[in-house]
This record gives structure tokens, sequence and C-alpha cells, in this order.
């Protein structure tokens, strides 16, 4: 199967945004089929994303049938940037997603997230469970509770260097260097087929940020990463970072919830990404179907006609039932 979509994206072919008030904040909305009321599906980015990085399952989508939602998330793009770190945790995330859905009018929805989009997707899935009929995540599986907080834990196995815990230990450091160089970092950062490199010292985000030579090839053209560069130079790094710092706050908030996710799920996992596969992913989340593409951490950007089809081949699996 090729990926010729790849190289062939028009950028006036991506919807206008629409500016949507919700639980007490603005997100950046871009909409698609809206022929399609009814059939929603709302798709979530990751870091250091935006919404553009689901420019390629819009069309496929629309014409099978959804009404297609995908917001900016706070902290990107035109959305607001609230300046309280606590107003990036699991439940403000999730709560805009819901807000979302009122909008619109509608019960729920299915939901389609990368990165930590993926955890904000499983997160919303376990506090708000009657507003998620299906649930579709990329590179991110379920991440089981553990008996300490995150960042603890991380800090543990892999010290104070590594990106999650220096975000949290090291406030506005890494912010600064990412910003100071944001074009460079991004060329850097979105990129596939990677040669293998031996572990480096210090942090690898503020490490590749200052990189002169990117790795590997471009999974997009210049065009596509001017859009990236473009919101990260407007909005700077600390709101999406913020993400990073509510984790432990996420651990305290998730403590009393069932943790078992029942809804059908799709987890579509890329083969050469650095993120772990969970080996308990149907001990909370019993209904999912596991799919693996040969690619790296960006997978719908990556394998664009692979990731449409098999979210497509899942979707109309799960309305024959």
């Amino acid at each position: 199967m090729t990926n010729a979509i790849n190289t062939i994206f028009n950028l006036t072919d991506f919807p206008k945004p629409t500016l949507i008030s919700v639980n007490g904040v603005e997100l950046e909305v871009f909409e698609a089929g809206q022929q399609n009321i009814g059939k929603p599906i709302v798709l979530c980015h990751g870091w250091p994303e935006h919404a553009f990085s689901w420019r390629y399952q819009i069309p496929t989508l629309v014409a099978a049938g959804y009404h297609v939602i995908i917001p900016n998330q706070r902290g990107y793009g035109n959305s607001s940037c609230p300046t309280e770190v606590t107003e990036y945790d699991i439940e403000h995330l999730s709560g805009d997603l819901v807000s979302l859905l009122d909008h619109y009018g509608y019960e729920d929805a299915t939901f389609i997230g990368h990165d930590w989009g993926a955890m904000v997707v499983w997160g919303l899935t376990l506090l708000h469970p009657n507003r998620v009929n299906k649930v579709i995540n990329l590179s991110l599986p379920y991440q089981e509770r553990r008996e300490k907080p995150w960042i603890e834990f991380m800090e543990e196995i892999f010290g104070g260097d590594f990106y999650f815990v220096h975000f949290n230990r090291q406030p506005g450091v890494a912010d600064a260097i990412l910003e100071e160089n944001t074009s460079q970092f991004l060329r850097n950062m979105y990129r596939k087929n990677e040669p293998p490199r031996a572990p480096q010292p210090d942090m690898a985000m503020i490490n590749l940020a200052r990189a002169e030579t990117p790795l590997g090839e471009a999974i997009m053209s210049e065009s596509e990463l001017d859009v990236f560069v473009s919101a990260f130079e407007s909005t700077g790094f600390t709101g999406s970072i913020n993400w990073y710092r509510n984790l432990d706050r996420n651990w305290h908030l998730l403590a009393d919830v069932n943790p078992v996710i029942q809804q059908p799920a799709l987890m579509i996992y890329g083969e050469r990404d650095a993120v772990a596969k969970s080996e308990k992913l149907k001990d909370f989340v019993p209904n999912v179907e596991v799919v693996n593409l040969d690619c790296g951490h960006w997978i719908q950007q990556e394998k664009p006609e692979e990731t449409n089809q098999t979210i497509l081949k899942w979707l109309e699996q799960q309305d024959a039932i």
C-alpha cells in the first residue's frame, strides 16, 4: 500500500477554524463533514502537535459519513493558554471535550487520540464513560496506575534528565530553549527512519532543539512544517508542556476511578515507535483490538493510507455488530 497522499496535501484543503467557548476557555476547532450531523468523531492531537496533524484522516472520515471535529486543545494554536499549571490537568482537558460535545448537541462520540491526545482520550473515557462510544488511540497505550505518582516513578527509573521529569523539576528551562529554537526543534522532531544512536547525557528534548543536523527523513513538506512552526512561534511551549506538569496531579485525580475501559477500542502501534507497548492492555481495555504498522511515532502522518484503512475497517466492523 502506498502513501502517495503524503506528498500531495494541499494546505487550502484544511478546514477553516472557529473559536468555540467551552469549559471556561476558547478552543480553536476545525470541522468537516457537517452534512454528516449525528455521527461525530473527535480527533485529539499529541505533543508537540496541532489539529493539522490529522490532515490526512479528515477527508477519508468525511467520505465514510462522519462529522469530523478537530480541536486545538488548550495550550495549542489559537486556543486559550491559561497561566495556571493546574488548568491543564485531566479534569480540565477532558472537560473541554465534554463541553465541546455539549456545544454540538451530542450525547457521545467516537474519539481518536495520538500521543498525548491518546492519554487525554483514555482519561476522558475513565472520567466520562457515557460520553465516549468508541476509542481509537495511536502510539500511547492505556497507562496502568502505578503505586507511586508518575514523576516520582520516572525519576527513580530514568533519572532527573528524563524529559518528563525535567519538565517538572526545572520548570521554564526547557520551555525557553525550545522557544529559542522552535523551527529547528520541530524540524528535528518530525522525522522517520532515524538511525540508532547511543544514549546521550542531558535532556533529550533540549538536545533535539540544539541539534543543527536532523537525523533520518522528514515526515512532511516544508509548507506543512511551517504550519506547526508558526503555531508554536505564536504560543510558545509552556502551555503544552504544562500537560506534563499535571501527571502527578492526574495520578491523584484518577485514584478512585474504575480503571477498566469497557468501550470497544482500537490500539494502533508503530513498530519503530520509542513509546513502549502495553503487555497488560487487555486487562484494562478488554474489548481492544491491536494493530501494528511499520512506522515510527508519527503514525497517522508517516503512514496515512494504512492508518486510514485500519481505522475505517475497524469502524465498519463495529457498525456491523
